[in-house]
């Protein structure tokens, strides 16, 4: 069993967000896997799954960001899940919209979402997908990513989302190098008008 999580807030006035990311991504590998992801079970909202013949359980944690350990550490413990079969897609200030980074592991980066689930799985082996939002030039992180992508990048955005879905999908079945490979991607040049 493999579990993939998207990380975001529960609630109508956090749906569009930056913060969301994470959820937006997940709702796009249930539309590939041809599922809603509606089932509560351990404070979140899931389903099982199978891709390409792999058990797969998709999670949107309903316990706010800050919390989402708390979920996630349930369904592993239910299921009995190593970390090197946990990914978790999640938003990133440090990346400029239209960036997407996986890694195998390493620190939260001060994603306070990526930081509670290493706390509660007591360990910084664990796979994620960093969906890049931009950074907030004014200071004001809150106000920044619980607001939505600007106009401008909302079609990059959108772009983003559906390769970090594509690549959420992708590891479920392949190895995470050719993931990282395939998947991996820097901001795209905005064309010249």
């Amino acid at each position: 069993m493999k579990l993939i999580a998207g990380l975001g807030n529960p609630g109508k006035e956090y749906a569009n967000t930056r913060h969301n990311s994470g959820f937006m991504a997940m709702d796009l590998l249930a539309d590939k896997c041809g599922v809603s992801i509606q089932t509560e079970k351990w404070n979140a909202l899931t389903a099982l799954v199978r891709i390409e013949g792999q058990p797969v359980l998709l999670m949107k944690p309903l316990t706010y960001m800050n919390m989402s350990g708390s979920a996630v550490i349930q369904a592993v413990n239910f299921y009995h899940i190593e970390p090197e079969d946990v990914l978790i897609l999640h938003d990133d200030m440090d990346l400029p919209v239209g960036s997407l980074r996986i890694r195998k592991n390493g620190s939260s980066g001060g994603q306070k979402g990526m930081k509670s689930i290493q706390q509660t799985m007591h360990t910084e082996q664990i796979s994620r997908i960093r969906i890049g939002v931009g950074h907030d030039r004014s200071g004001n992180v809150p106000d920044y990513v619980l607001s939505p992508v600007a106009k401008a990048d909302q079609q990059l955005f959108k772009e983003t989302l559906e390769a970090a879905a594509e690549a959420a999908y992708a590891w479920a079945y392949l190895p995470m190098e050719t993931v990282m490979n395939r998947y991996n991607r820097k901001e795209k040049k905005k064309e010249e008008e």
